[in-house]
């Protein structure tokens, strides 16, 4: 029998407690219907932000008459994924952190740049350098993640980053957790809910070991 292939869980546990932007929305549950002698299930009902723990932005998140999160394809967000270490890298992710692992480049990339993920808002997280962005498009990158709350610095107002996601046609995770997965290649799965006209859908985001 073949032996099964090792999975990681690269999402965060999505809690009032999640650390988000100040000012979005945070989790909240509450609970429409409980089991009891007249109601035969417990019912939840959420609200939060589409951008608490890991999550997948929309290209309408930072373009108007852009794709909303429901019309965006699927394809990007499954199959070979390579994760690259930049833990220390600060503030930003720079092409000097990723052309070590430049070589057959796969077209879904994932930064770790936390030595743990954080669990309270920081805003000083690092982001991406817009050229880093370009770069990884450059070499056939589809997609790219990161361990952080945002591909831009907290206090951009600009969001060049994302605008290079815009120009290049490239979709983007953030939020993930990558403490605990070596640098390599993986299958990745993360896919989107079909939330129509939204800027962004929350991900159960998991690495594959591959076969």
């Amino acid at each position: 029998m073949p032996r099964s292939l090792r999975l990681w869980d690269i999402s965060p546990t999505v809690s009032p407690d999640a650390p988000i932007f100040p000012g979005d929305e945070p989790y909240q549950l509450r609970w429409t219907a409980q089991l009891s002698p007249g109601c035969p299930v417990n019912l939840s009902a959420i609200t939060m932000s589409p951008h608490v723990g890991a999550h997948a932005d929309a290209p309408l998140h930072y373009a108007n008459d852009a794709p909303a999160i429901a019309d965006v394809p699927l394809d990007t967000y499954l199959g070979r994924c390579r994760v690259i270490h930049a833990v220390g890298a600060a503030p930003l992710i720079t092409v000097d952190h990723l052309r070590h692992a430049e070589h057959d480049l796969p077209p879904r990339v994932l930064v770790r740049a936390c030595e743990r993920a954080d669990t309270q808002w920081n805003p000083h997280f690092t982001a991406y350098a817009p050229d880093a962005v370009q770069w990884l498009a450059e070499r056939g990158v589809r997609l790219i993640g990161i361990d952080t709350p945002s591909v831009d610095p907290a206090d951009s107002k600009v969001l060049d980053s994302h605008q290079q996601l815009r120009r290049h046609d490239l979709r983007v995770l953030e939020n993930l957790v990558l403490d605990d997965v070596p640098a390599g290649d993986y299958e990745l799965i993360a896919l989107p809910l079909k939330l129509q006209g939204a800027c962004a859908s929350p991900v159960r985001a998991i690495l594959r070991e591959l076969p």
